[in-house]
């Protein structure tokens, strides 16, 4: 008998002729790994074949969910999308949150996983009835969005689906997978299912779990909803996450031109107006909410309404007007990455690019992170496109459709990311391609935040803020962010662990701020669901078994301890900030923020498990070692 919230099962499809099997999930696994990005690197170990290219057949494609999914603790409709990513080559895991997470776990499995390639464009149906393929040549070249309204009401009541738009049909390396809205954005999740010939997964719920104990599974809930609707959320509710933009700014911590300097002359265009949404600055949010603000008319002039995930009381997700009567969901990090990152101020311009990545499918980080390095090249005359310039919306929005279609020799370029691109034009692009390990960044500035820039230097998914949030502790206050030294390691593991055990169990991290004693009160919501008597200390072995379990995946498909380091601009030129004070993230401070990582996680000087290191021995026990 499984644990409470899990069937102990997870689905393996293989979509080449539509056979399936079932692998059995023993309840040390499941403890283990918990769900979500945990569960879905031990899958990975298991099910794909050492060196396998990312977008063939045998490569798995995972869709992972959590003991807490379909529960009344709010937050907790989430799933992970976890493979081998055509971006960068290693482990990619990305969350999301819809309906599908409840509708995908109720078929009566912990997760799904994709094999195999269809002969044809397919729609993988997954309900009580079975696992088949439909037929889905009609749904070809339609947004993801499109494709879900279709298949929804040709199938009927009940039914979720996952779906990928053009640029995963046509293999982007940044591809995503929508659903009810929502992206698995990150590392080119959508290239690998449209390599597997399938447009969309459709699931229907067929099953129910039980929890072990669900009079505390309520009570826990009611504590929780009271709690998310307090100060620890309200820049979410209020502003939403553009709030970072004119706070990043002010402190000079926002990526402008592709790491050329950190500030946005724009960003009052573009930033959320804390007058806008409740008359006075939101704090305490850990991600620069407390920095404070400039007025900005991009919400006056375009907001429209406020929404939230499924199952959540936070409502996070803010609405605007795009044009032509229609509205899309923003978020700092579009924002960011297609606004100042490519040093366009517009507004409208900002909002329709972010739309049309959403109807191509594109990761908007790595779009704007990669046509920023183009027009950069471009003004260096690397790349021959005289019209890609900074600045400048149409070509913001014809680079974004050339690459979404791969209909010219720039747009194939572009489709692989920076990384490949920069490889590919030569001379001195690679020194200013802002990736990390083939992950383009995010909207936050390393030369001025030093924990996440250790952070980000050694996350197995790459340049990644969602599975290290070091940037909290370089804005808590409580240590100097431009000094990097052994406080900000010890900031960027507790976040990095924090993050594994948040992605697996798995709760949005705009809930973190709620819990005072975190990985207790993760324990104790753990053994309501599940029965086991979960301790604080065990969360935390989790969290360290689930991080070296990433880097284990990663060593074995050809991780190099040079993979772990930053782009060569963001250690070569400093920046001068508005008090006239240089801001420098050196090559030698960086080395020793890693090779103290290295040490606190038990690996050698080269990033590699130490033999007979405890730690090593957590992962061990479980036949990943």
């Amino acid at each position: 008998m499984p644990a409470g919230g899990y069937f102990g099962r997870a689905l393996v499809a293989d979509v080449t002729d539509g056979a399936s099997a079932t692998l059995p999930l023993p309840d040390e696994v499941l403890r283990g790994y918990l769900g979500g990005a945990g569960l879905g690197t031990w899958l990975l170990h298991r099910l794909g074949p050492p060196g396998a290219n990312p977008l063939a057949p045998e490569a798995p494609l995972a869709f992972v969910f959590s003991p807490l999914v379909g529960t009344s603790l709010t937050t907790s409709a989430k799933f992970a999308v976890v493979a081998k990513s055509p971006l960068t080559g290693l482990l990619t895991d990305a969350l999301a949150s819809s309906q599908f997470a409840i509708a995908g776990k109720l078929t009566g499995h912990d997760a799904i996983v994709v094999t195999g390639r269809a002969a044809r464009p397919s729609v993988l149906l997954i309900d009580g009835d079975g696992v088949r393929l439909g037929d889905a040549a009609d749904l070809a070249g339609l947004t993801a969005a499109d494709a879900d309204r279709t298949l929804r009401g040709r199938l009927g009541r009940g039914w979720r689906v996952a779906a990928i738009g053009p640029a995963g049909e046509r293999g982007v390396s940044y591809a995503t997978i929508s659903h009810d809205g929502r992206h698995a954005g990150r590392g080119g999740l959508g290239a690998v299912m449209g390599a597997k010939n399938l447009k969309a997964i459709a699931v229907r719920a067929a099953a129910k779990v039980a929890v072990a104990d669900p009079a505390a599974v309520l009570a826990a809930a009611r504590d929780l909803r009271e709690r998310s609707f307090g100060p620890a959320t309200a820049k979410y509710r209020e502003l939403g996450t553009l709030a970072n933009l004119l706070a990043f700014n002010a402190i000079s911590a926002l990526p402008t031109r592709n790491f050329q300097a950190a500030t946005f002359e724009g960003a009052g265009r573009l930033g959320a107006d804390h007058d806008d949404a409740s008359g006075k600055a939101s704090a305490g949010s850990g991600d620069g909410g407390g920095v404070g603000a400039a007025p900005a008319n991009l919400t006056e002039m375009r907001r429209v309404a406020r929404s939230g995930c499924a199952s959540c009381t936070i409502g996070c997700e803010h609405i605007y007007r795009v044009g032509g009567g229609r509205k899309a969901r923003v978020e700092y990090e579009n924002v960011f990455a297609l606004g100042p990152m490519c040093g366009v101020a517009e507004p409208d311009a900002v909002l329709a690019a972010s739309a049309r990545c959403d109807d191509l499918g594109l990761d908007t980080i790595s779009a704007g992170g990669t046509i920023a390095w183009a027009m950069e090249c471009a003004e260096r005359g690397l790349i021959d496109a005289p019209w890609l310039r900074f600045g400048d919306p149409r070509a913001l929005l014809r680079a974004l459709d050339e690459i979404g279609a791969m209909s010219t020799p720039l747009g194939e370029l572009l489709a692989q990311g920076s990384r490949a691109a920069s490889r590919t034009v030569g001379g001195d692009s690679g020194a200013f391609a802002p990736h990390v390990k083939g992950l383009e960044m995010p909207g936050y500035e390393p030369r001025t935040l030093h924990a996440m820039a250790l952070g980000l230097a050694v996350n197995a998914r790459g340049a990644d803020h969602n599975r290290s949030g070091a940037y909290e502790a370089d804005l808590s206050g409580d240590l100097d962010r431009t000094e990097g030294g052994a406080a900000h390691v010890r900031a960027a593991i507790e976040t990095e662990d924090r993050a594994a055990v948040m992605d697996s169990m798995i709760l949005c991290k705009f809930i973190r701020g709620v819990f005072t004693d975190p990985y207790r009160e993760w324990a104790g919501l753990l053994s309501a669901v599940t029965g086991w008597d979960v301790t604080g200390a065990e969360l935390q072995a989790t969290a360290r078994r689930i991080v070296l379990a990433k880097r284990l995946y990663n060593l074995r498909e050809g991780w190099r301890p040079e993979d772990d380091w930053l782009p060569a601009r963001l250690l070569d030129e400093p920046l001068t900030l508005a008090s006239g004070r240089e801001a420098r993230l050196t090559p030698a401070r960086l080395r020793a923020m890693i090779d103290g990582y290295y040490k606190e996680r038990g690996l050698d000087p080269e990033g590699r498990p130490v033999v007979g290191s405890p730690v090593v021995g957590i992962v061990g026990d479980l036949g990943l070692a």
